[in-house]
């Protein structure tokens, strides 16, 4: 039997490891390649970095853990691109926001007016905190003074209306709030001047967690950040692989899961009892695959990105993902 030969660019994540260890089930006619490769926001991987951009630029993988925002402006657009209704990266807004102690912040009200630093403006974790602004608080977000730190993955041109700046100069995010050039910063992951800088900033939620729980409970979902997305020509020549890449991935996260059985998996000393309050507060799976289980949460995120004017109009769900995959 001749294999299909795929690459696949990903993240290191716990759920990725067992593809980087290649224990994950493989049909037997499918060759894998898992890529490491980063976005840029933490230090390049074993095989580079800036993986969003050499998709949409270069379709440089056949498979690729690609930011779920740009991807739906890349679909509106009808770039060559297809996706699985897998979701490998997802995070809390409630507890990515970091503001400078003098900036008199104290909640989501506080920041109209503000000057709050981000990756992008289309930036996934962006999109989520203006609509979790809007939804949860009642915060307006064209009343926030935004300052991208990244040009758009996808060109796009806001209304001079909005006050949306591209930051110049080197200084990072972090740096930046430390200085106290921005009020807050929205930052997937901290950066390490906050983590070396405790008494100059903090979290907008001091309690995230507990406030994130019942985000969850309320809502229902943990909110996507990432979509694996394919080439259109690599899904033409190989149609049954969308449907099966579900399959694939969901093996990767049950291997992952069954790691953290073991007490002395983590350096953590209480991981194993973190989990098991995950477990017990916001159930066995919060990273689920499929069409059906991710239906609520897309179509809010559709709906905010219309509101943020990133996309004209709405756009059906089925659209963004292979026929193959519709009924999951």
């Amino acid at each position: 039997m001749n294999k299909v030969s795929i690459n696949i660019a990903l993240e290191r994540y716990d759920r990725h490891m067992p593809f980087f260890m290649g224990t994950v089930a493989l049909p037997e006619n499918l060759e894998l390649i898992p890529l490491e490769v980063s976005v840029g926001l933490m230090p390049g991987r074993r095989d580079g970095m800036d993986r969003h951009g050499r998709m949409f630029r270069d379709q440089a993988f056949d498979i690729c853990e690609q930011s779920l925002s740009s991807y739906i402006m890349a679909k509106y657009r009808d770039m060559p691109f297809s996706a699985a209704p897998v979701f490998p990266r997802r995070l809390f807004s409630q507890n990515q926001i970091f503001v400078n102690v003098d900036a008199d912040i104290q909640s989501p009200s506080d920041l109209i007016g503000k000057n709050v630093g981000v990756w992008s403006f289309q930036n996934t974790l962006c999109v989520l905190m203006k609509g979790d602004l809007r939804h949860e608080y009642g915060v307006p977000w064209s009343k926030i003074h935004w300052h991208c730190q990244n040009e758009e993955l996808i060109p796009w041109n806001p209304r001079k209306e909005l006050s949306i700046e591209r930051i110049s100069g080197d200084k990072s995010l972090g740096q930046m709030l430390l200085d106290g050039d921005l009020d807050a910063i929205l930052h997937p992951e901290p950066p390490p001047e906050i983590l070396m800088r405790t008494d100059r900033v903090h979290r907008l939620f001091p309690d995230a967690r507990s406030i994130s729980e019942e985000y969850f409970k309320k809502n229902g979902f943990f909110p996507i950040m990432h979509i694996l997305s394919f080439r259109q020509d690599v899904v033409n020549r190989e149609p049954w692989l969308p449907s099966k890449m579900i399959d694939i991935w969901d093996d990767a996260k049950l291997q992952a899961n069954e790691y953290y059985d073991d007490p002395g998996f983590l350096q953590l000393a209480f991981g194993r009892t973190e989990f098991e309050h995950q477990r017990e507060t916001m159930g066995p799976d919060l990273f689920p695959s499929g069409l059906s289980a991710n239906r609520q949460y897309l179509e809010r995120f559709i709906d905010d990105m219309v509101d943020q004017e990133l996309i004209d109009r709405p756009i059906d769900v089925e659209m963004l993902f292979h026929e193959s995959t519709w009924e999951t």
